[in-house]
């Protein structure tokens, strides 16, 4: 259980800092009057989190996760000390604290999911990536909703301190994590890593079906807030639907997810949830040509309580898939595989509810989702039969 709150807290880490650049401030730039150009290119600064797993292999070489987690969370503590003082309004600055953070916060992740492989059993990962999925979310709210909050009410300056203050007591649980031994690797390049990763039998196979697994959900919830706009909901009724009924559903979905994972089996659960995925996705795609008010809560709550079991269900298997002495190279690749598999379905999607409309754009992602759950089946088993112990 203690390996547990420590990987919790860590998670919830990244999801603070993340949360505040990516929610909040853009709010309070678009309020100084900066252009919705500038403000959309500042997502661009989220590029390290994109391009991480450049930083796996260095990582993995190391004797101690924690001696990189511990010094990465204290250089952001002080950058975001040093940012307080600075003027609200030097943009240049501040969104170079933004990148510089991001950099820090995916180097750490890095290191907290090769910590994770390492300390949790195969029968704990089911749970602890429960854990990972809710503490990243509980992060992201505090971060982009309660401090958003504390920066009308307390400025720029006492915000940054609230988020250095907790960024430093999510990182103090860590200090007390006994880490299990580990044999410094030999030195080789990252590029030989990452090649060698990618090299393994069954790893293409199993690459395949990260890009699917996501997919449709990535397509319909970048369109979602959209189409509730367009459908008469105001801007603080869909905060309250997305912020309340959809996080919390996501919320529960990961726990349940996780917990499920022992009992149901990992191919079982990992297609199981993947049609639900797929379900709740249907689900919106019947709400964009039938609106529906008396199902709204019902209907985003059920996709988001299913897509949390999903992630849940897909992390987990990430780790089985990972090797004891490369957990952070191995981990980070597939990670980023997701993410670009999501990013770039949520940069296509305007394009396609623009031709297809809303109910054709949520109906296509319930396909995709309906694809990825047959493939569950059948990509998983080919591609971990080649790891013992792990299929099925």
């Amino acid at each position: 259980m203690r390996r547990l709150f420590v990987l919790g807290a860590l998670y919830l880490a990244q999801g603070l800092p993340f949360g505040f650049f990516t929610q909040a401030l853009p709010v309070k730039m678009r309020e100084a009057g900066v252009s919705l150009e500038l403000i959309g290119l500042s997502s661009l600064l989220a590029l390290p989190w994109a391009l991480k797993f450049v930083l796996a292999p260095t990582l993995d070489r190391a004797r101690s996760r924690r001696a990189w987690i511990v010094p990465l969370q204290a250089v952001s503590v002080v950058g975001l000390l040093l940012l307080s003082f600075a003027p609200d309004d030097a943009w240049a600055l501040v969104l170079a604290a933004f990148f510089a953070t991001n950099l820090f916060a995916a180097a750490q992740d890095v290191a907290t999911d090769g910590l994770a492989v390492d300390v949790l059993s195969r029968e704990e990962r089911g749970l602890g990536n429960g854990v990972q999925v809710a503490g990243y979310r509980v992060g992201m709210i505090v971060g982009g909703g309660v401090l958003l909050v504390a920066m009308g009410q307390l400025g720029w300056s006492a915000t940054l301190r609230l988020l250095a203050l907790g960024l430093t007591i999510t990182t103090l649980p860590v200090l007390f994590l006994r880490e299990p031994p580990r044999v410094a690797r030999p030195s080789t390049t990252s590029l030989a890593s990452l090649t060698e990763a990618t090299r393994r039998p069954g790893v293409a196979t199993w690459l395949t079906l990260l890009l699917v697994y996501k997919l449709g959900d990535a397509l319909a919830t970048s369109m979602l807030r959209p189409m509730l706009v367009d459908r008469g909901l105001g801007v603080a009724e869909v905060g309250v639907l997305l912020g309340e009924v959809g996080f919390g559903a996501g919320l529960v979905g990961a726990l349940v997810g996780g917990a499920l994972m022992k009992p149901l089996g990992r191919g079982r659960a990992l297609a199981s949830f993947a049609a639900l995925q797929a379900v709740g996705l249907a689900g919106y795609a019947w709400l964009a040509a039938h609106p529906d008010t008396a199902l709204l809560h019902v209907l985003v709550g059920a996709e988001h309580l299913f897509a949390g079991m999903a992630t849940a269900a897909l992390f987990t298997c990430m780790m089985d898939a990972c090797r004891a002495d490369h957990a952070a190279t191995d981990y980070t690749l597939q990670a980023c595989a997701v993410v670009a598999a999501t990013g770039g379905g949520a940069a296509v999607a305007g394009f396609l509810a623009q031709g297809l409309g809303y109910p054709g754009l949520f109906a296509l992602a319930a396909a995709i989702g309906t694809v990825a759950a047959a493939l569950s089946v059948t990509l998983r088993r080919r591609a971990f039969a080649a790891v013992p112990g792990v299929c099925p």
